[in-house]
């Protein structure tokens, strides 16, 4: 057995009590200190890591000797400030959980932050680890002959409930586009390997959440929409997004063209969700489309059923750790999300948010 890697955890919502269930699956670590502020999430995160020491504040826990690395998955709206008192206190290898920030105001800070930070920051973009979609990602240069179209589609259960239902509205999300769409903004930028140059979206809150109301106030987050990204070198994405189709036998749908073929990915929502009485959930798939000659194959892409088990991300969280550790431990030099891919995410939501809010496109 090698030296074993002591991980601080900053929250423990649902996201968090995910990131605990795949820490614990990886050989020579631990979990040994977590702070959360939530008396009914610190019950939980208790019994999945026994072992670890609730924290009474940040601080505490960054200053902790037993701690090797940070991984923070607060609401959104919590990260750009605990990012930067991690910064002033003890900067250790930090993997963030999206979006890096919620208000464009904090970007010069964060930035400021992020460039004099001495140990390595990591932004945690799971879908880019989701079997069928890394293997669209090994073979889709090679299939496409070069990505010009580009279209993801997530059809989807609505926002959870979460500690002080944070998630439903915008001023503490950053709003859908950034808080659940930064994932398919950063494999755009993955796939096509050029930046974003303009950005147009129509979108509305049209079915969820219009019944409820929190503290007098009605939430105002999007449940559907569709955003257009035009890039540099003229390939084009487009989203299309939608929050109360979770009746679907696919969660997330990813369709690269070039002008060899097209790859696409079939992405299952979580195991959880699937009825009992439908059998076997359904398979992770992988179809390639040559265009001469023409021959579609499709392919099953299946995930190990223990990692489906410890979270609903189809196993992601857990290669994302393996890829993680080999960072903290020095295998590995440089994250593979970094934190400009995260901001560079999170500026393509927000350009989102604003077209879809004034109508008009928007120029990165």
């Amino acid at each position: 057995m090698g030296q074993t890697t002591r991980y601080g955890m900053i929250g423990c919502g649902m996201m968090g009590q995910e990131h605990l269930k795949n820490i614990a699956l990886l050989p020579d670590t631990a979990v040994t200190t977590i702070f959360e502020p939530d008396a009914a999430m610190r019950a939980t995160a208790a019994e999945i890591a026994p072992q670890a020491r609730f924290a009474d504040s940040l601080e505490d826990l960054v200053r902790d000797d037993a701690v090797d690395c940070l991984v923070v998955t607060s609401p959104n709206h919590c990260h750009a400030t605990q990012m930067t008192q991690i910064a002033a206190a003890r900067p250790l290898p930090l993997l963030m959980e999206k979006p890096l920030l919620t208000d464009p105001a904090d970007i010069p800070a964060l930035t400021a932050c992020a460039a004099t930070y001495p140990a390595p920051i990591w932004v945690a973009m799971e879908y880019r680890y989701m079997p069928p979609i890394a293997a669209l990602l090994d073979e889709v240069e090679q299939v496409t002959g070069g990505i010009k179209m580009l279209t993801i589609r997530e059809h989807r259960f609505p926002f959870l409930n979460k500690v002080g239902n944070w998630n439903r509205f915008n001023a503490q999300t950053g709003g859908t586009f950034v808080e659940k769409c930064c994932h398919f903004f950063d494999l755009m930028r993955l796939m096509i390997k050029m930046e974003p140059i303009r950005v147009m979206a129509s979108a509305a809150q049209s079915v969820n959440h219009l019944d409820e109301c929190y503290d007098g106030a009605g939430p105002d987050i999007l449940d559907n929409g569709f955003v257009i990204v035009d890039f540099e070198g003229g390939a084009r994405a487009m989203l299309e997004l939608c929050m109360f189709a979770e009746g679907a036998r696919y969660q997330e749908t990813i369709a690269a063209m070039g002008p060899a073929g097209k790859i696409e990915a079939f992405v299952p929502g979580p195991t959880r969700f699937w009825p009992d009485d439908l059998g076997p959930a359904p398979t992770p798939m992988v179809e390639i489309s040559p265009r001469n000659p023409k021959r579609p194959q499709l392919r099953a892409v299946p995930v190990d059923p223990d990692l489906l088990a410890a979270g609903d991300h189809n196993g992601s969280t857990f290669y994302q750790h393996q890829r993680f550790l080999d960072v903290v431990r020095g295998n590995l030099t440089t994250p593979d999300v970094s934190f400009d891919d995260g901001l560079r995410a999170v500026q393509m939501g927000q350009a989102a948010q604003e077209s879809a809010r004034t109508g008009q496109a928007v120029l990165l």
